[in-house]
């Protein structure tokens, strides 16, 4: 018997599934709307929150959302791109070739964002994930990149998201200019207790369970060790099942949880 059927699952909500659930949690849905903002509104916008807290789950699902015809979704993650990469990735997601030299790639770029906006009647949504690796080079870079001589209208949404230390980076004297236009700034703080306890609930609902798997006693384990972090909310409830089946329990226990967490704080 797989160990999710013992529990009345159709399959295990609590790791990475072909079928997601997302669940709306008041900090989910304020993310959402912060970043539609950014959409309409265009400029620079700032996503941050420790790992695990869910911001590229709701990047992904606001994105995969956003309407093709009004929106170009590019995304970039830069913790595995050199400055010279990163422009030359920027061209090729815009759908030109890229040049060598980064001047030539800066025109490209700008010259595309024009053609989408113009042309094409798209907004360029660029999605810069893992800035937090964002050097000063490539800081200073974008606001002169996204600086359209002669036009104050911003052509394209730039989304940075991270992890808070880059509140703290642009924070610095030098990046003044850019934090000056940043339209959207928001830190994911994480859920609730009374959250924590609706999120489980709605995975497991998700996962077509119509049984009781934790006790009371369980779930309030599982939330006071997760502190508010979805994945770790995920990570010690599928923990917490593996040793609840291998014990042969239908209904899971604090000491199950403990163990569970144990388990995962020494790997």
């Amino acid at each position: 018997m797989d160990y999710f059927t013992r529990y009345g699952l159709e399959f295990n909500p609590f790791i990475k599934n072909s079928k997601e659930i997302l669940v709306d949690t008041a900090e989910y849905t304020e993310t959402l709307f912060r970043l539609d903002y950014l959409a309409k509104t265009k400029g620079f916008g700032l996503l941050t929150g420790s790992p695990g807290r869910g911001k590229t789950t709701a990047i992904r699902s606001w994105a995969s959302n956003l309407n093709p015809s009004l929106y170009r979704v590019i995304y970039t993650s830069l913790s595995t791109l050199t400055p010279n990469d990163f422009y030359r990735n920027l061209v090729q997601e815009l759908g030109a070739e890229p040049a060598f030299q980064k001047p030539a790639n800066f025109r490209i770029i700008q010259e595309e964002i024009i053609r989408l906006s113009i042309e094409k009647r798209k907004t360029p949504v660029i999605i810069i994930d893992e800035a937090n690796y964002i050097n000063n080079a490539i800081l200073n870079d974008l606001k002169i990149l996204f600086n359209f001589e002669m036009d104050s209208r911003d052509r394209a949404a730039v989304l940075l998201a991270g992890l808070p230390k880059l509140n703290s980076t642009l924070g610095l004297g030098i990046h003044e200019p850019l934090k000056q236009r940043i339209v959207m700034n928001y830190n994911l703080e994480g859920i609730t207790k009374d959250e924590g306890r609706y999120y489980i609930q709605e995975k497991l609902k998700g996962a077509g369970c119509n049984q009781t798997v934790f006790e009371d006693a369980a779930i309030e384990a599982i939330l006071n060790a997760a502190d508010g972090t979805p994945r770790l909310i995920n990570k010690y409830c599928n923990a917490s099942m593996l040793i609840g089946d291998s014990n042969k329990a239908d209904l899971i226990t604090t000491e199950s949880v403990m163990k569970a967490v144990n388990d995962c704080e020494l790997g």
